[in-house]
């Protein structure tokens, strides 16, 4: 199993929308006329770091205007300058990805952590990540668990499934199990399908908590329906063995 990378995990949700005037009434979100880009780049220009991530966003995305990964970086750049949070880990993506600028892991890293210590899950699991694959600073596994840990306590699902890595593997923790098998399900119950089929997998050998076939199926179930191939080839297993549901080769030839 490998360390699962979030690096492209910024989504509109990220956007903060601010109060468009002398523009659509009512304004729509994802609705971006040249009126709104106009407003933008005067609240940018103007030293609004909040109109500097939205302008951003919109170079990144091609909303209200063409796409152009220089002016989005410019964008970010000047916002995270200000301290915008987000828009450290947008600056920090743009680096590690080398849109609108060179490619530069110590530059990525260096906004993936200031964005990190400012509270952001996302660019606390990036850190990690970094730490653990030695990306723009040296591999520290101790520390790539510490921001794992910080990360999946605040709710970001791809740390959760890493953080049960480094607990299975005993990378920058002792090796726990039980812990892992506690991980995987907190992932799994927020939508992670990858969790879901590891969670299954826990359950259906004992690994980390106490055997259960009907479990495991469920999970697997889950997991498949959710689109996760080994899962789909697991749930087969179940039902050409009868393990956790009754025994039904239509079933098991339909999910092979």
């Amino acid at each position: 199993m490998e360390i699962k990378l979030s690096n492209l995990n910024i989504s509109d949700k990220d956007t903060d929308i601010i109060n468009i005037k002398n523009c659509c009434n009512p304004f729509t979100e994802g609705l971006w006329c040249k009126e709104c880009i106009d407003y933008l780049k005067r609240s940018a220009e103007n030293d609004d770091k909040v109109a500097m991530f939205n302008l951003a966003n919109r170079y990144r995305d091609e909303e209200g205007t063409e796409k152009n990964s220089e002016k989005a970086f410019h964008w970010y750049q000047k916002a995270a300058e200000k301290d915008h949070i987000k828009a450290m880990n947008s600056l920090a993506l743009c680096y590690y990805d080398g849109k609108g600028t060179e490619k530069d892991l110590e530059k990525a890293f260096h906004w993936y952590q200031k964005a990190a210590e400012n509270g952001d899950e996302v660019a606390m699991n990036s850190s990690a990540i970094c730490y653990y694959h030695g990306e723009g600073t040296e591999k520290n596994y101790e520390k790539a668990f510490y921001w794992y840990q910080k990360a999946a306590e605040n709710g970001d699902e791809k740390a959760m499934y890493n953080l049960t890595i480094c607990y299975k593997n005993g990378k920058g923790t002792e090796k726990d199990l039980e812990k892992a098998f506690h991980w995987y399900q907190k992932a799994a119950e927020n939508g992670d399908e990858v969790a879901m089929n590891s969670s299954a997998i826990c359950y259906y050998h004992g690994e980390g908590t106490e055997k259960n076939y009907e479990k495991a199926f469920y999970w697997y179930q889950k997991a498949a329906e959710n689109g996760d191939e080994k899962a789909m080839y697991n749930l087969t297993i179940c039902y050409k063995n009868g393990k956790g549901t009754e025994k039904d080769l239509e079933k098991a030839f339909c999910w092979h």
